[in-house]
């Protein structure tokens, strides 16, 4: 979301929301918080059904937010390292309470979960 596109005054959960907001944000964030640091293919892998441009965008979003930092290595092949910044180190916490507020509502609804270890949210 850039800067410039904010004109007049808007509200800090809409702020919030359009900078972690969409399908992959949230997971992206989530899933980097339980590595530390995950490489293209390696969040390719955990977030099921993207698209490669899906996610280089995505990638590209949070990047520009503040929210990524894209670490690239000048080798062959190429190798680029993606982790959170410290801004999106506090979101966590948060991105951990929609998901325990998910897990219940899922619970309660009889929707079946996915069964994760530590490291595959």
């Amino acid at each position: 979301m850039s800067k410039k596109s904010i004109e007049e005054p808007i509200c800090a959960v809409d702020y919030a929301f359009r900078r972690i907001g969409g399908k992959y944000k949230g997971r992206i964030l989530w899933y980097l918080s339980n590595n530390e640091v995950l490489r293209f293919g390696e969040l390719r892998r955990s977030l099921k059904n993207i698209t490669t441009k899906m996610l280089t965008q995505t990638l590209r979003e949070l990047e520009s937010d503040g929210l990524v930092n894209r670490k690239v290595y000048h080798e062959v092949p190429p190798k680029v390292e993606y982790s959170l910044t410290d801004s999106s180190k506090k979101l966590i916490p948060f991105i951990n309470l929609l998901r325990e507020w998910g897990e219940h509502q899922m619970e309660i609804e009889k929707i079946p979960s996915m069964t994760h270890g530590k490291n595959d949210y």
